[in-house]
């Protein structure tokens, strides 16, 4: 995962009616879906029909994705995500959600000095 380091590992959304917004991008740009469970709900996780290859996620806003941000949000790979989440707060930025475990590694999402948000990952 060295090699990923500074690069956009993952795209996805968080939205109040994500089977809409499934249906929206699944007719509009001919994704095919493939359901995620959340336990007593699933999310859905966006796959090219070329390749088959997973390209985005769009989500519930809930359980655990409540408190974050709407709309497309990049997840940044780093090598460490609590020194990165220092970082941020250190170089005029904000944390929006403080780091914690996901997928098998640990994320956070940020805001930057402009107001811009993204999501910082690591494996």
């Amino acid at each position: 995962m060295v090699d990923n380091i500074g690069k956009i590992g993952w795209i996805d959304m968080t939205v109040d009616d994500a089977t809409g917004t499934r249906d929206f991008y699944e007719k509009v740009v001919g994704w095919n879906v493939e359901d995620t469970s959340m336990g007593d709900y699933c999310d859905y996780t966006m796959v090219s029909p070329a390749d088959g290859e997973a390209v985005a996620g769009i989500c519930h806003a809930r359980g655990s994705n409540a408190d974050i941000p709407g709309g497309w949000l990049i997840y940044i790979v780093v090598a460490d995500v609590d020194a990165s989440a220092k970082a941020v707060v250190e170089n005029g930025g904000s944390l929006l959600l403080e780091p914690r475990g996901l997928s098998g590694g640990h994320f956070c999402i940020i805001k930057d000095p402009n107001g811009a948000t993204a999501a910082l990952y690591q494996s």
